[in-house]
């Protein structure tokens, strides 16, 4: 323990009385963590939109693949039929997809891309591509 003399001497020396360091963040930094962390949220808000359409059309593309329909026709049809009752699905159609015959199974196939606008002349692009199993 330090006496009271010792605390006014260091005091009138121009220290501190506490040994220890402060800490913390600056009105600066808080800002820019604010800022950065806020843009993250925007760009996230704006992105889960495509994620929510990319994994419905993944998921009428497996309904579509297990009931295996008998032409390639008939899986467009089906998908386009789809595409009509869920409100979600925009960027694709049924000419769109790749239908294929692996192993006496069907294999339904796509790809596509999404822009985001950010802001003016910026846009983050996102690539999605599927596959029944």
């Amino acid at each position: 323990m330090t006496s009271v003399n010792e605390q006014v001497s260091s005091l009138r020396a121009g220290r501190r009385a506490s040994p220890g360091r402060q800490r913390g963040i600056t009105l600066f930094g808080l800002l820019f963590w604010g800022i950065l962390i806020a843009f993250l949220g925007y760009l996230l808000v704006r992105a889960l939109p495509t994620v929510n359409e990319y994994m419905t059309i993944q998921r009428t593309v497996e309904k579509i693949a297990q009931s295996q329909p008998a032409t390639v026709a008939a899986a467009r049809q089906a998908f386009d039929k789809q595409k009509d009752l869920e409100y979600s699905i925009s960027s694709i159609s049924g000419k769109d997809l790749v239908i294929t015959k692996e192993d006496d199974k069907v294999v339904i196939g796509f790809a596509y891309q999404t822009e985001i606008p950010v802001m003016g002349p910026v846009y983050i692009l996102l690539k999605y591509e599927g596959r029944s199993r």
